[in-house]
């Protein structure tokens, strides 16, 4: 298990709407939550959406971050996947659990450790937590996470559901 994983809104939010959140327990034990993304589920709250309520999450630690001048950098980045971005800068060896396809760039430019929702469940699948990942892309998808049929063909050509 790695001792620092990073975690964005759209991970949380997915996996919440899943009911799979504790799939990230399982995987990693604690992970960190940057006080924006606790404020963007706050917001998606306040307008009615599903999320969860971190707080209650013990095997959840929210952080803020020290370098505030590396959020403005980019402006296309929402706050959330700037400070995930961040703060995996701050941390040695940290992994960073992003959707965002440019987040996703900026990482991997920056040399991070990195996998999305579909890597999650790709973990939960090797580690036995889960038997197959297919139903999970398709509830994905209906509940309005992007998925490119490339994209599921590849995720089910390594899961062995191809």
């Amino acid at each position: 298990m790695p001792e620092i994983v990073i975690v964005n809104t759209s991970p949380i939010y997915y996996l919440h709407r899943l009911d799979c959140l504790d799939i990230l327990k399982k995987l990693y034990g604690k992970i960190i939550i940057p006080q924006a993304v606790v404020n963007e589920l706050e917001a998606g709250k306040r307008v009615g959406e599903d999320v969860p309520e971190i707080r209650k999450y013990e095997w959840m630690t929210v952080k803020e971050v020290n370098v505030h001048a590396f959020i403005n950098i980019i402006t296309d980045l929402g706050h959330g996947e700037a400070e995930v971005l961040a703060l995996a800068c701050e941390e040695r060896d940290a992994l960073v659990i992003v959707d965002d396809a440019l987040a996703r760039r900026i990482a991997k430019l920056r040399g991070l450790r990195l996998t999305g929702t579909a890597g999650v469940f790709l973990k939960a699948k090797a580690e036995n937590h889960i038997t197959e990942i297919n139903p999970f892309l398709n509830k994905m998808k209906d509940i309005g996470f992007y998925l490119t049929g490339n994209l599921i063909s590849e995720i089910l050509r390594i899961a062995g559901e191809d």
